[in-house]
């Protein structure tokens, strides 16, 4: 819808969405977000909180989800490259367990949406890259879950070696999928 192409992955109500970029010999103009054109796709978010991170090359943040008070998230890179992987929690869903995964640039300028019960990470390809995201609920540590970056089941193909990936402490410690 006008400034946006929306793009469904193989998951139901996952999105890779490609915004217009008008540019000229100034730079470029997009929009990023506008809720009559998501409305339309049927994608009724209501954003609450956005985020902001910086990594380094080779970190994998991941995979979360909210328990209780699950958040749809819209992704976007402004600055690098990420690997981002979405993983279908929802119990009733034909694509449950499903992973699905898209590089996400700053050059390439996509959006990821994903929606209420996912499991959400990303690797980052390269050096100090910075990720914007929108959520549809607050943060509540307290009610975070987790699951492994290299769970056998979801055999999610990271495009790093695994001896480089870096991760923190606490994503160390996440569990196995369980069906």
């Amino acid at each position: 819808m006008g400034n946006f192409t929306f793009i469904q992955t193989p998951i139901e109500d996952l999105y890779v969405i490609e915004p217009q970029v008008y540019g000229d010999h100034r730079g470029f103009f997009m929009e990023t977000y506008t809720k009559k054109a998501f409305d339309g796709e049927g994608i009724e978010a209501s954003f609450v909180q956005d985020n902001h991170s910086k990594s380094d090359k080779n970190v994998l943040r991941g995979l979360h989800f909210q328990i209780n008070r699950p958040q749809a998230k819209l992704l976007r890179v402004i600055r690098g490259k990420i690997y981002d992987v979405a993983v279908d929690l929802r119990p009733n869903s034909s694509s449950y367990g499903k992973w699905y995964g898209i590089e996400l640039s700053a050059d390439n300028k996509r959006q990821f949406y994903v929606p209420k019960g996912f499991a959400h990470g990303f690797l980052t390809l390269e050096d100090q890259t910075e990720v914007l995201y929108k959520t549809t609920d607050y943060y509540y540590p307290e009610d975070e879950g987790g699951i492994i970056y290299n769970d056998p089941t979801l055999a999610i193909p990271w495009p790093v070696e695994e001896a480089k990936i870096i991760l923190s402490e606490k994503d160390r410690k996440l569990s196995r999928f369980d069906r």
